[in-house]
């Protein structure tokens, strides 16, 4: 468990950095960095105080030694150059194993600032290198920050989940072990653990917890248990050997691999075998098999998809897909595997996904646990399950357990906070059991059904839901069919040709409003399902008086047994996705819904609800006021100079690398055009170039901290997009980039400047009578804005980085009521809050 002293040490660093560095996957590769840098130098000085000579700090790269490097008299300029030279040249270091050579790989300082420097190397100054679990523990809390990469898709999987996951799977000391989308190896770390931990004297009589059944710590001190605290004293050499060589991962990214490389080396692994690798487009690989894989793949896709190869059983350009059919290829005979997966590959429809589906079913799946949609938070609210593959007992049983898990030992708003109920241990004695058994507890939310009935209507549906039929109801309620309490029906539709821009009626089509009509044909407001496409399943309320389209379901009570509002709100928070269908695309029937079951408490019991919930909503409301209205306000002072932009920031733009030459777009470098600039630090972009890119053509390379906008785009239509790159990128000539002249300028206080403008700047700023708007040439150069001193500028800055703060506290006040208004639904449905 992480130690108080610990935290304030990472935190402090990170607060160091983060002027400099706001990007926190940037932060956390500066700190690593720097404490595998102080690592090395004192595992020179043990060596020597044990009569050895040093290996790391030899030769001509004595000079950067670490006691040279904060000696007394060394001024900030030197100390930053020498250091900034040092972490450049280490991987060229031949007294240094490849392992520290591979995590010194492209390592380069971002900044330039000799006191930011300093005081950040003084806290690195105070860890120390002593083969203990502190440091697994220092790093594992240090890699809790990187919540950045959940817009690709890639979301850090809580530790309590790798835990839960490993302990379900079991593997042994004499097993391969495969992470093909590594991240920062905490599944490896947590099965090597595990591994240690059978096969350690007295392992039994230990009462420590695993940290799924953790009570009452926070998320962010639920650290991966190291595996530095279990001997292993029952291993022979011969297996310590074996089990070194069998635990191996690949990630595509080398921040990733660096980052692992760190993980696993501070965890106990001396040779860490992490490679980088493409698991979906290069086959070189393929032919390896594993015992045991444990996998949380990312779940996006690029624009355009996924290039496989042709080796993939399951023909797709869908990442999770392609994934989920690499780990079930690559399964030894008796192999086994745990993989976290989205809800498309429970239950689209698209051909991929159901072929994939009946893949499993036939000859590996074994079990599916639904976690809750809250599990990913703060990274994403995604709802996620695990498949539990076991290619052996696939081909043995002829059921499939269906485990649904509502409480995981943490609330399910942004913060995580931990609450008293978690049936994650209960899930595992059941999941165990079943595996190991063949028992079916009899529990709520657990199920086994047989492989024929998943497959009888060709969908392969892997929700436990649809197939929940005859289980005990437990609400108190009366149960009814929804077709027998509401009549279900499509609308007559109309052409997108007949859809005004403006009129007197509304049009609702599956997801809201989609334009006027001069006709309406439903007077009262009602409640519509969306019954086709990606949003299937989602609920929505019309307006008085408008015009639903056929893309929509209108369930409208048919008497007063049932209120319209309690029907909406209850469907709104109820998982309809047993009742999705379709061959070509997710759709919804009047077939698949009406038999769908619901309780049916007495109408004065639903109007205690709908007030109940209606209270919630306002509050949701006004929050998501305050999230979506907040913008910075810069209030000038009279005395405050108004200078022309270019007065003191040089401005450029970029360029488009050619795309007929493939090798520009097969690097690793970030390149930024307008579809990137959605939020206001940019941590990463759809498309990335090589340095030939750079060098053969008009872009060019910008370090960490600039500024850059949006100048020529349609989305100038209605927004003026601003960001800060967290590390070095290239832009395109869509894109203008903001230096500093001088040393008097905070960037940060441009930025929101710039953004507490943006409406006037779209105003004063975009020509007219163009097909795809932009600015004015030159307009930025001569621009004029308020440049207090720099002082006044950073105290500008950390006010409305406060406000800002206040601003996301309102997110987690909507994820709390929304949170109530679920709990005010399941209890109609019986089941406890």
């Amino acid at each position: 468990m992480l130690d108080s002293e610990t935290k304030r040490r990472i935190d402090t660093c990170r607060d160091i950095l983060v002027g400099k560095v706001p990007d926190p996957k940037s932060q956390v590769e500066q700190i690593t960095i720097a404490l595998i840098y102080k690592f090395m130098d004192d595992m020179d000085a043990e060596a020597e105080e044990l009569g050895g000579e040093r290996s790391f700090f030899t030769g001509e790269f004595a000079r950067y030694g670490w006691s040279k490097l904060m000696a007394p008299g060394l001024g900030g300029h030197e100390m930053l150059s020498l250091y900034a030279e040092a972490i450049q040249r280490m991987n060229e270091n031949p007294g240094i194993p490849a392992l520290f050579r591979d995590i010194f790989k492209n390592a380069f300082l971002p900044y330039r600032d000799p006191e930011t420097l300093r005081s950040f190397l003084k806290e690195i100054n105070t860890f120390t290198y002593d083969h203990s679990e502190r440091l697994g523990d220092a790093f594992e809390y240090l890699l809790s920050v990187l919540g950045s990469q959940g817009e690709a898709g890639q979301f850090r999987t809580p530790r309590h989940i790798i835990d839960f996951m490993v302990e379900i799977i079991d593997p042994k000391k004499d097993e391969t072990i495969l992470d093909p989308a590594c991240g920062t190896a905490g599944f490896l770390i947590s099965a090597y653990k595990h591994i240690l931990k059978h096969n350690s004297t007295g392992y039994q009589e230990q009462q420590d917890r695993e940290a799924y059944d953790e009570q009452g710590v926070p998320m962010e001190a639920l650290t991966l248990e190291s595996p530095l605290r279990y001997s292993g004293d029952l291993l022979t050499p011969d297996d310590r050997k074996r089990l070194a060589t069998n635990i191996g991962g690949y990630d595509i990214s080398p921040d990733m691999v660096r980052l692992s490389l760190v993980n696993m080396y501070l965890h106990g692994f001396i040779d860490p075998h992490i490679e980088e690798y493409d698991t979906l487009t290069s086959d070189e690989k393929w032919p390896e098999l594993a015992d045991v894989i444990l996998a949380n793949p990312p779940f996006m896709s690029p624009k355009g998809g996924i290039r496989p190869h042709n080796r993939f059983a399951v023909q797709s350009k869908r990442s999770e897909v392609l994934f989920v059919d690499y780990i079930a290829e690559h399964l030894t005979p008796n192999g086994r595997a745990a993989i976290v997966v989205p809800e498309g590959i429970i239950f689209q429809s698209q051909g991929a996904y159901r072929q994939l589906r009946e893949m499993l079913v036939k000859g590996y799946l074994a079990a599916v646990i639904s976690l809750p949609a809250g599990v990913f938070n703060p990274y994403s609210g995604v709802k996620t399950s695990i498949l539990v593959l076991d290619k052996r007992l696939a081909k043995q049983r002829d059921e499939v357990l269906f485990v649904k898990i509502d409480n995981d030992g943490f609330n399910l708003g942004a913060q995580r906070r931990p609450i008293d109920k978690n049936d994650l241990p209960e899930a595992v004695r059941t999941v165990k059991a079943f595996l190991q058994q063949g028992e079916v507890a009899e529990r709520k939310n657990v199920l086994a059904v047989s492989r024929e009935r998943i497959g009888e209507n060709g969908e392969w549906n892997l929700s436990g839901e649809r197939y929940a039929t005859g289980i005990e109801q437990l609400s108190q309620y009366e149960m009814v069919s929804l077709g027998d309490v509401a009549n279900l029906y499509q609308p007559k539709t109309i052409t997108s040709k007949e859809i005004l821009e403006d009129g007197p009626y509304k049009v609702f089509g599956a997801n809201g409003i989609i334009g006027y009509f001069t006709e309406y044909n439903h007077e009262a407001p009602e409640v519509l399902i969306t019954c086709r496409g990606a949003t299937c399943g989602t609920v929505n309320m019309s307006e008085a008086h408008s015009w639903v389209t056929g893309n929509a379901m209108v369930a409208q009570p048919k008497d007063d047994r049932l209120d319209k509002i309690f029907l909406f709100y209850f469907l709104k928070n109820t998982d309809l996705s047993s009742v999705i269908s379709g061959a070509a695309q997710p759709q919804i029937t009047r077939q698949s819904l009406a038999p769908f079951q619901i309780p049916l408490p007495p109408l004065e019991v639903q109007k205690e609800i709908v007030a109940e919930i209606e209270g919630y909503q306002k509050i949701i409301d006004g929050a998501r006021q305050v999230v979506e209205n907040y913008q910075p306000r810069i209030p000038v002072h009279p005395d405050w100079p108004m200078v022309e932009l270019g007065e003191h920031f040089s401005t450029s733009g970029g360029g488009t690398p050619s795309k007929s030459k493939p090798d520009y777009w097969a690097g690793d470098i970030p390149w930024v055009s307008p579809k990137d600039m959605k939020a206001d630090v940019i941590t990463d972009t759809e498309d990335h170039i090589s340095e030939a890119a750079i060098e053969g053509s008009s872009t060019k390379l910008y370090p960490a901290g600039t500024i850059v906008c949006v100048v020529r785009s349609g989305i100038l239509k209605h927004s003026f997009p601003v960001a800060i790159l967290s590390r070095p990128m290239c832009i395109n000539q869509d894109l203008l980039a903001f230096k500093p002249k001088d040393d008097g300028i905070v960037s940060k206080f441009l930025f929101y400047v710039l953004k507490s403008k943006s409406t006037k700047i779209l105003e004063e700023g975009i020509k007219p009578g163009v097909t795809v708007q932009s600015f004015y040439n030159g307009f930025f150069k001569s621009y004029k804005v308020p440049l207090p001193d720099s002082d006044t500028q950073q105290a500008i800055v950390e006010e409305i980085e406060h406000e800002q703060s206040l601003a996301d506290a309102n997110k987690e006040l909507i994820h709390r009521f929304e949170e109530k208004i679920k709990q005010t639904i399941n209890r109609v449905w019986g089941e406890a809050e």
